[in-house]
């Protein structure tokens, strides 16, 4: 396996860069993209026999400049950014990491809630522009304590956020295309129902679904007005999931208490109303993105590379799109 080129194809901060090139065999030559554009995306790409991506896009603009590469590896699970028909098409392999960012994802969601609840950016402004009002809080702020949660999607994520808020002593309802074991409902203390029910009994609702489609605009004006008054709505998913106007429109009214928003349907969300309001609470799709995470993301990338390059199968809940049956490198 050498002379095999990797493209790294987002900007990482510097630890993270001098842990890829730690981590990659010696004989393995790791090129790092100067910007997040096409332009240089397809300069680093272009004699690269893999890609690893955490959040780039790989449109077949970009994907048809590079000859010879053979796989991509996402560095998380979703793999919506990339045009998986061309890969197809090509017979470049994809794969995910599944799971890999459930716990800080599932970690981030629950400090979303509190953080909406708490209404904490707008304290955090206050308290530092010298305004000490214990009194605004007690009118204002809400806790979790015996309130109902739903989970739309109950993958690795959901089931981690699900596992996290027993401590809290919330109801958890939970909706999923594919409904789970009564052993896990039991060992998580949740309840099964349709997503519409869901969404008429949630306090907080809560996005863990993938973006494809089948779950575009999911939670659609029509779903958002459904919604229980007061009620919260978070998304640290996809932002394709939502219509953001709707949600926007029932934030300006007050019949949602607030969002916490880690997923844009345009990223980063120049100009977008949601930014604006001050009952939303929101992050630049950041949820899975901790240096704790990282290592164990990128040994198993590592790995997946390495059984790729040796003609081995990659673990099934990886697979995106199989690799072609063929040594990429000797």
């Amino acid at each position: 396996m050498s002379d095999v080129t990797i493209a790294v194809l987002d900007l990482f901060h510097p630890q993270i860069e001098a842990a890829i090139k730690a981590a990659a065999p010696v004989n393995w030559r790791v090129s790092f993209t100067a910007a997040n554009t096409l332009a240089a995306r397809v300069d680093v790409l272009r004699g690269a026999d893999i890609a690893l991506i955490m959040a780039a896009h790989m449109p077949k603009e970009l994907l048809s400049q590079a000859p010879r590469l053979r796989f991509i590896q996402k560095l998380g699970a979703g793999v919506d950014r990339i045009d998986l028909d061309y890969c197809r098409e090509r017979g470049i392999g994809v794969a995910r990491l599944h799971a890999g960012n459930s716990i800080p994802v599932a970690e981030h969601t629950i400090l979303l809630m509190l953080a909406v609840y708490r209404q904490l950016p707008q304290i955090d402004r206050r308290t530092r522009a010298g305004v000490w009002s214990k009194e605004d809080a007690r009118g204002m702020h809400r806790q979790l304590l015996h309130k109902t949660v739903g989970l739309v999607g109950f993958g690795a994520v959901g089931k981690g956020v699900a596992k996290r808020l027993r401590g809290f002593d919330v109801d958890i309802l939970y909706y999923d295309p594919f409904r789970a074991s009564l052993e896990v409902e039991q060992s998580l203390g949740v309840t099964y129902c349709d997503l519409d029910d869901l969404l008429h009994r949630a306090d907080i609702v809560s996005l863990h679904l993938p973006l494809m489609k089948e779950t575009q605009g999911i939670i659609d004006a029509k779903r958002i007005a459904a919604m229980k008054q007061g009620a919260v709505l978070i998304n640290c998913a996809r932002g394709g999931l939502v219509d953001e106007a709707a949600l926007t429109a029932a934030l300006k009214s007050g019949r949602l208490f607030g969002a916490g928003i880690d997923a844009f349907s345009e990223e980063p969300p120049v100009g977008s109303p949601l930014l604006e309001l001050e009952n939303t609470v929101v992050t630049s799709h950041l949820a899975g993105a901790t240096i704790d995470n990282f290592a164990g993301l990128l040994a198993r990338s590592i790995e997946n590379m390495k059984s790729v390059l040796r003609g081995e199968a990659l673990p099934s809940g990886d697979v995106a799109v199989a690799p072609e049956p063929k040594v990429a490198a000797e």
